[in-house]
C-alpha cells in the first residue's frame, strides 16, 4: 500500500515536470516563490516582459539592452549623461583638490549621480512611475538649481540656523518661487526624458511659450532680445555662496569647535564664508548671451588633522553661468544693471564691505573677477561695462517711461 501511494507520488511529479518544460515561465511560476505585485504602467506585463524568459535580467533598470532599453529605445542617454557620469564635477575635483586627497570627490560629492533608472522613476521596481518632485529634489537641493524653484534657499551651514522650512532633511529659508512653479508646472514639463536622454539641458525654451511683449519698455530695447537670456531680468533670485571651506579634520578633535552641519562619518567638515539669495551677478555664457552667474565654487582647502600644514588654500575661483529657477513677471529697475559695475565682478576699491584678501584668503574682492574664471563663459571687461553705461538717448527715453509707469502704478493701487 505504501508502495503503491509513492508510484502515484513519482508519476505525479513527472507530470508536473513535463507541463514546466512545454509552458513557458510565466507571472503563475514566478509567484510561487515571488510574492510582489506589478503596479503602476507595467501593471499588464509579465515578469518575463522585464526579466527575461530565464529571469537572468534580474535588476533591468540598470538601462541594458534586455531591460527598459528594450521597449524605451534611447533612454539609456540617461545614464551615459551628464546626471550620471559627472564628469565635469570629477574633473573639477581632480583639478581643485587632487594634489591633496585624490579620493575627494568621492567623499565628498559621490552621492548625487545617477545610476540605475530607479533613481528617478521610485525605488520599488514593481511599481514604475513618473518622477515627481521629491525625486527630482533628492539630488536638486541645497547650492544646486532645483530647489530655488519651489522658493527654498540654502541656509547658513552654523547649527544656529538651521530652523525654518523643512524639506527632504534639509532646512531652508524661505523665498519666493517660481511663477511657473506657482502655476502647477512641475520639473517635467520643461525638462522631459527625451532632452535628458539627449544631453540636453532642457527641452523648451523661454520663448518656445511666451512672446517678447511690445507694450513693455524692456522687450522694446534690441538689444535686450539681440543680447540678453530673458532669466537675466526675470530671475528674482539665485542663491549664491562665497568662500566653500573644506575642513579636513579626519579624528582630530578640534571638529567638534565648528558648530555647523557635518555629514555622519565624514572626514570633513564644509562651511560657506558667506551666503546670498538676491540678484546674481552677471556675465556671458557660453551662447554670448548676458547670463546670470555664480561661484561654483571658490573653494578653500584646509587639513587640521593634527599637522596643521595646509590651511585656508585657495583651490578654485571658478564662476558658473546658470539659470536660477526663481523667474518673476517683473525685472530689476534700469540702474540696477546699467550702473552698477559690482554686479559684473568690477566692484571698486572703495565700495568693498568683504576683504577677504585681509583674511589671509588670497583674493581681494569675490566681486572682482581678477584672478576668478567663468567656465562656461566670460566675464565683462571694464571697457565693455563703460559701453553698456553709456547714456544714449534710448536709453535715457526706457528709463524715464518705466519710471513713469512705476510712479503711474502706485498712484493707482493708492486710490481708495
Amino acid at each position: 500500500m505504501v508502495i503503491g501511494k509513492g508510484k502515484h507520488l513519482f508519476f505525479g511529479l513527472v507530470a508536473v515536470l513535463l507541463l514546466l518544460s512545454v509552458f513557458p515561465a510565466g507571472a503563475e511560476e514566478c509567484g510561487v516563490c515571488h510574492r510582489v505585485t506589478v503596479r503602476g504602467a507595467h501593471a499588464g506585463l509579465g515578469c518575463a516582459d522585464c526579466h527575461g524568459a530565464d529571469g537572468d535580467d534580474r535588476r533591468p533598470s540598470s538601462g541594458a539592452a534586455m531591460g527598459c532599453a528594450k521597449c524605451h529605445p534611447g533612454m539609456q542617454g540617461v545614464l551615459q549623461g551628464p546626471m550620471a557620469l559627472r564628469g565635469s564635477e570629477r574633473a573639477f575635483a581632480e583639478a581643485a583638490f587632487g594634489r591633496h586627497d585624490s579620493r575627494f570627490f568621492e567623499k565628498n560629492c559621490n552621492s548625487c549621480h545617477l545610476a540605475d533608472c530607479l533613481d528617478c522613476h521610485g525605488e520599488d521596481g514593481h511599481a514604475i512611475a513618473k518622477p515627481q518632485k521629491d525625486d527630482c529634489h533628492g539630488c536638486h537641493r541645497g547650492y544646486f538649481v532645483g530647489a530655488d524653484y519651489w522658493g527654498l534657499a540654502p541656509r547658513e551651514d552654523s547649527m544656529r540656523y538651521q530652523r525654518g522650512a523643512g524639506y527632504g532633511g534639509e532646512k531652508y529659508l524661505k523665498m519666493r518661487p517660481d511663477v511657473h512653479a506657482e502655476a502647477g508646472m512641475t520639473c517635467g514639463d520643461c525638462h522631459s526624458m527625451a532632452s535628458l536622454a539627449a544631453g540636453e539641458r532642457s527641452a523648451v525654451g523661454c520663448r518656445d511659450c511666451h512672446q517678447p511683449d511690445p507694450r513693455i519698455v524692456e522687450h522694446r530695447i534690441a538689444a535686450h532680445l539681440e543680447k540678453l537670456e530673458c532669466y537675466a531680468c526675470h530671475s528674482a533670485w539665485g542663491a549664491q555662496e562665497y568662500g566653500t571651506f573644506f575642513l579636513r579634520v579626519g579624528e582630530n578633535p578640534v571638529g567638534d569647535i565648528f558648530k555647523v552641519r557635518r555629514e555622519p562619518g565624514s572626514e570633513y567638515i564644509r562651511s560657506a564664508y558667506l551666503k546670498r539669495q538676491d540678484a546674481p551677478p552677471l556675465g556671458r555664457n557660453a551662447a554670448g548671451r548676458v547670463s546670470p552667474i555664480r561661484p561654483q565654487f571658490v573653494a578653500y582647502y584646509s587639513d587640521l588633522r593634527g599637522r596643521r600644514e595646509e590651511e585656508n588654500v585657495l583651490v578654485a575661483a571658478q564662476w558658473k553661468a546658470f539659470f536660477p529657477h526663481s523667474v518673476r513677471r517683473g525685472t530689476a529697475a534700469c540702474d540696477g544693471c546699467h550702473d552698477e559695475p559690482r554686479r559684473f565682478l568690477l566692484e571698486a576699491e572703495n565700495r568693498r564691505i568683504y576683504l577677504p584678501e585681509k583674511d589671509d584668503m588670497t583674493l581681494p574682492s569675490f566681486w572682482d573677477s581678477r584672478g576668478q574664471t567663468l567656465v562656461n563663459g566670460t566675464f565683462f571687461t571694464p571697457e565693455e561695462f563703460a559701453r553698456l553705461s553709456g547714456r544714449s538717448p534710448e536709453y535715457v527715453r526706457g528709463y524715464v517711461e518705466k519710471w513713469k509707469n512705476f510712479v503711474q502704478r502706485v498712484e493707482e493701487s493708492s486710490k481708495p
